[in-house]
């Protein structure tokens, strides 16, 4: 089966990917939107730019939403106001763009261990999150919620069990996984856990230590996507494999990890003539 890729377009960077995308059947995922100066500033002219930009594209659209500062289920209802108000536009946009779908951060504070911060989390979650998922939902937009600083894979998975809505679904960060997540859960953990809920996977190298989005063949990269990739195609064989690095060139580089050529078992014979 040929694998579902996509490139990571950034603010300084996306008629590059655009143009490797058109070149190698390839789809695009939008980070303009996610920063506040964009969304405050002229975001329709940007967003004519984007329809035109993308227009040649091949394959799908999505988009990378608001994420820095945001803070959804805070016990606050006036930083709730905000990220609600963030989240709407960027779905506004996404349905503009034509993107099935939006990535939005879970933000829940990974140095907390406690318990009841956790279940306060949770059920504050269960609160917001509902009419946004109705507003994406009239629009034609599913939002998939990544991990971040979550150092355990179920307090994503448990959120969206209690939801249970079709429109409400994952984005599992490979590198997000390894470096925030406690010792004590495998990368086996993250993908048992989450899989019955992802649609998308975000997918670069980093050292271990920091979040950096390099190529996979990095010199300094810890992660093995020659050995991640099988375990991932089995567990979630219809997700979108997201290409999140900085630089185009890493992005064109890492393309060999990838089934990018439809083999025997795609297509389908064609029905026979009878007379």
């Amino acid at each position: 089966m040929r694998d579902r890729v996509l490139l990571s377009a950034g603010r300084n960077n996306a008629a590059e990917a655009v143009a490797l995308a058109v070149e190698k059947d390839l789809g695009i995922e939008v980070m303009a939107f996610a920063f506040p100066d964009v969304l405050d500033g002229d975001w329709q002219t940007t967003l004519a730019e984007y329809k035109r930009l993308l227009a040649p594209v091949p394959g799908k659209i999505t988009l990378h939403g608001p994420f820095m500062d945001m803070a959804s289920g805070s016990p606050d209802p006036r930083i709730n106001a905000v990220s609600t108000a963030r989240y709407r536009a960027a779905i506004h946009i996404a349905a503009e763009l034509g993107a099935p779908q939006i990535v939005l951060h879970a933000n829940f504070i990974g140095s907390l261990h406690n318990d009841f911060y956790r279940q306060g989390w949770h059920q504050r979650n269960l609160d917001f999150w509902p009419p946004l998922i109705s507003y994406a939902y009239e629009r034609g937009v599913r939002l998939l919620i990544e991990n971040m600083w979550e150092f355990d894979p179920t307090i994503i998975a448990d959120l969206l069990e209690a939801i249970d809505h079709p429109n409400f679904r994952a984005c599992l960060d490979v590198g997000h996984a390894h470096i925030f997540g406690a010792p004590r859960f495998s990368w086996d953990d993250w993908l048992r856990v989450m899989a019955p809920w992802v649609d998308e996977f975000h997918m670069n190298n980093n050292n271990g230590i920091l979040d950096e989005h390099h190529g996979f063949d990095w010199s300094e990269g810890v992660l093995d996507y020659h050995a991640l990739l099988p375990g991932i195609r089995a567990a979630c064989p219809m997700a979108d494999l997201v290409m999140e690095m900085d630089r185009v060139s890493d992005m064109r580089a890492s393309l060999h990890y990838f089934r990018l050529s439809q083999t025997a078992s795609d297509s389908r014979p064609a029905d026979r003539l009878t007379g």
